[in-house]
């Protein structure tokens, strides 16, 4: 695995994201720990991605709080069904592709990025689950054909529900620490201050 200065570039940024639970979360952090050992998985799915923020966290959060509970345009749950292993050529990332929920994950992220929260993200906003980064490109391929194999022989479930996001700061290389646990639809407080 090729070490690389990414690990450490979003210290101090801030992210959305949807944590994966059950037997499918615990059959992606193997397989991403199995492709790249020594990482830190914790399987979930970016609404938005990491970010600096011009505000202090707990003014974002009841932000996000109000967006997602707001009334004339509820955020309620959604399924996400999960498709092929595929590879981003401009990053060599391999990724699970969504196939059912992505619309609703690309409408969550236009209705979040914007006031304050508002970035202008390197690559367009593209649903997906991580399996491995940080690679050169001849990795990727070796990783993206394992990857198919495990996914292939792979019995449990290839979906899951989106109840909930977290609000997540990068506090040092892959280590992300929740400060709110955000139910869709309804106003949440902060866990961590």
């Amino acid at each position: 695995m090729r070490q690389t200065d990414d690990e450490a570039q979003f210290i101090g940024q801030y992210a959305l994201v949807s944590y994966i639970t059950g037997p499918l979360a615990e059959f992606l952090d193997a397989l991403r720990l199995e492709l790249t050992p020594g990482s830190n998985p914790h399987a979930h799915v970016t609404v938005l991605p990491p970010r600096p923020l011009c505000q202090c966290a707990d003014d974002a959060i009841r932000h996000l709080s109000r967006e997602i509970s707001d009334e004339s345009r509820p955020c309620a749950p959604f399924r996400i069904e999960l498709g092929a292993v595929e590879i981003f050529p401009e990053s060599n990332v391999v990724y699970m592709d969504i196939t059912a929920g992505s619309e609703e994950l690309r409408n969550l992220y236009c209705s979040l990025n914007c006031g304050s929260l508002q970035h202008a993200d390197c690559f367009p906003y593209h649903p997906h689950i991580t399996i491995a980064q940080h690679i050169t490109g001849e990795e990727a391929v070796v990783m993206a054909a394992t990857a198919r194999e495990r996914w292939a022989a792979w019995r449990g479930p290839r979906s899951f529900e989106i109840s909930s996001v977290s609000f997540v700061r990068n506090v040092a290389p892959t280590v992300w620490e929740d400060l709110a646990a955000l139910p869709l639809g309804v106003e949440a407080a902060a866990i961590a201050g």
